[in-house]
């Protein structure tokens, strides 16, 4: 009998101990495995997204092109580092460490946030998942994908509730310091866009970075943490997180379909989940998961 047709049959009769070993011994199948595709996607997006820039001002790539492939960088700069975050590429002490810290710090240049406090803030997500109080993306959630538009409006204006739940959230765990990288990353961010402007490239800078970043945050927020926890109103390991159907598909969804089993395993790589996923489906359905018809 093959681990699904197992994991299928202990759904209907198997005990609480009994799906819990399952459960386990499912989920470390797809543990331990580095994710080279990830590391090559991280230095490799940001790579292609800075070399626009020269492409651009020298007159070699048109910035209407230049627009949709930036677009596009940003788009695919935080999952690389969310693997780093979660050590998966390789855990402290390990050899490739310098590694997983390199793609964690390189891969979200184009999105402008800084690894060290996305690390810090996602690791107290995952703590304090849809806790009104202590999750720092709790924000994010809205009534429907309409109320979450207007209210992605809302939280990127200058002072808003949003803007500051990250240095909230860093100040409460006693590394409020780490917000200086924060400081730097936008520090710079701003003074190419002000000297590309200056010398007459502002419709360029516009669209290489300040645009693409916008469409980028809304895209990353929506499919990261909008779409896998709404209504966003549970807690608990089984409850806080969900399977979705995407109309658009699992890529176009940044992987986020299955974003159930990265909250369960945090250590499965993402290119793992959807196959993790239909091994463990009929445990999830066991436990009460929302699968959103997936």
């Amino acid at each position: 009998m093959d681990q699904i047709a197992q994991s299928a049959n202990l759904a209907v009769e198997g005990t609480a101990e009994q799906l819990d070993v399952l459960e386990r011994k499912i989920a470390g199948k797809y543990m331990g495995i580095v994710p080279w595709g990830a590391v090559i996607w991280g230095i490799g997006n940001c790579l292609v997204f800075v070399s626009l820039f020269p492409l651009v001002l020298f007159d070699v790539l048109p910035v209407w092109l230049a627009f949709p492939v930036a677009t596009l960088n940003v788009m695919l700069s935080y999952l690389p580092s969310h693997e780093a975050q979660h050590n998966i590429i390789a855990g402290r002490g390990k050899p490739l460490r310098w590694l997983n810290e390199l793609v964690g710090h390189v891969s979200t240049i184009p999105l402008v946030y800084p690894y060290r406090v996305l690390r810090a803030t996602h690791m107290e997500h995952h703590a304090h998942c849809n806790h009104p109080e202590l999750d720092p993306d709790f924000d994010v959630h809205a009534r429907s994908s309409v109320d979450y538009f207007f209210n992605f409006l809302r939280n990127v204006q200058p002072g808003s509730a949003r803007n500051g739940a990250y240095r909230r959230c860093l100040e409460r765990l006693g590394q409020g310091h780490l917000m200086l990288d924060a400081l730097i990353y936008e520090g710079v961010y701003l003074l190419v866009m002000f000297t590309m402007a200056w010398c007459g490239y502002a419709i360029e800078a516009a669209l290489l970075w300040w645009l693409p970043k916008l469409i980028g945050q809304y895209h990353l927020l929506y499919y990261l943490s909008w779409a896998p926890h709404h209504p966003g109103e549970a807690q608990g390991r089984y409850q806080d997180t969900r399977a979705f159907k995407s109309r658009l598909g699992n890529i176009i969804s940044a992987g986020m379909q299955y974003h159930i089993i990265h909250h369960l395993y945090p250590r499965i790589p993402l290119s793992l989940t959807p196959a993790a996923y239909r091994e463990l489906k009929p445990i999830l359905l066991r436990r009460g998961c929302d699968l959103g018809g997936l």
